[in-house]
């Protein structure tokens, strides 16, 4: 089978010499693909030093490389790695086990299980910003991942080839994440090792801005996936405070048989008429999206992946 090493890259020329001998040793016969993503030093260098093919994507972001690599590299199995040397290449061979026998469409590389990333990453916020978002993923789609953000990841073609990749940054493997929950592909989960950068090396994550645009991603996508419940919350939202300003209205023209609170009369109609109109395009949104899940399906068949 193909086996495709995926690597982006973003000023890595400390490290990603050795993730791709480390994956050379590992898996004899796989290409090592890296994707320079406009790094200021000689990452691109020591990648082709190494004996990767080595491409240039110009757009900042990490989502804006990985749409080029589904787009471009054509295997039969695809691995993604950082290139920053945190994920040990030695747990490529039980990642790789679950989709060669089809048993799995995507397996990631869970780090919190064993509690390895808690260890040797420094960053609180970035522990607790994992924490949330697996939360908050897991109550939505009634699952129980383990590591919604790994970096470590192995996939199928069909995975790959179907996958619209929209995220431009960081929040990538949430989009992933939620992309085979909700078409249903079949995802597993195996505990590796995950060591910090050595020293020298630094991070582009920023935990507020990265975060940030996490969240802000879930909360789109919750739009996009479950329309229903997120507009039937919107919807509460504004009944809610249509009813409060609204009950003195009708107990003063219940006792008196006028109303005096004219604007607080006007306000609680308005906040009445956004709460159904967003409950009705919930309904509306609600039936689009089991329509796309059907044309999805009847696109896999067709593709025979």
């Amino acid at each position: 089978m193909n086996i495709a090493v995926m690597i982006p890259c973003y000023n890595e020329e400390q490290t990603v010499k050795r993730v791709i001998k480390d994956f050379q040793r590992e898996l004899s016969g796989a290409i090592c693909y890296v994707y320079d993503n406009n790094s200021s030093d000689n990452t691109a260098i020591e990648a082709q030093k190494a004996g990767a093919i080595v491409s240039h994507e110009s757009n900042r972001g990490k989502g804006n490389v990985v749409r080029r690599m589904f787009r471009e590299i054509d295997a039969d199995i695809y691995i993604m790695v950082d290139g920053d040397n945190t994920y040990p290449a030695e747990f490529i061979h039980q990642l790789i086990i679950p989709v060669k026998k089809n048993t799995a469409d995507i397996v990631v590389g869970d780090r919190l299980s064993n509690d390895s990333y808690i260890k040797a990453n420094k960053r609180s916020f970035h522990t607790f910003g994992n924490y949330l978002v697996r939360a908050l993923i897991n109550k939505l789609f009634k699952s129980d991942l383990k590591d919604i953000m790994s970096g470590y990841r192995v996939f199928n073609k069909k995975f790959v080839k179907t996958m619209p990749v929209t995220s431009n940054g960081f929040e990538i493997e949430v989009e992933m994440t939620l992309h085979a929950l909700d078409k249903k592909f079949k995802i597993k989960e195996l505990p590796i090792e995950y060591r910090d950068r050595p020293e020298g090396s630094f991070s582009k994550l920023n935990t507020f801005t990265d975060g940030t645009l996490i969240l802000k991603s879930i909360l789109w996508i919750f739009k996009d996936y479950k329309p229903l419940i997120f507009f039937s919350l919107i919807s509460f939202i504004f009944f809610s405070f249509g009813l409060l300003v609204g009950i003195p209205v009708v107990v003063e023209f219940l006792k008196t048989d006028y109303i005096t609170k004219v604007p607080s009369a006007v306000l609680s109609t308005g906040l009445m008429l956004i709460s159904i109109l967003s409950l009705f395009s919930g309904f509306i949104l609600d039936t689009i999206v089991k329509h796309q899940k059907e044309n999805f399906e009847l696109y896999l068949n067709q593709l025979n992946l």
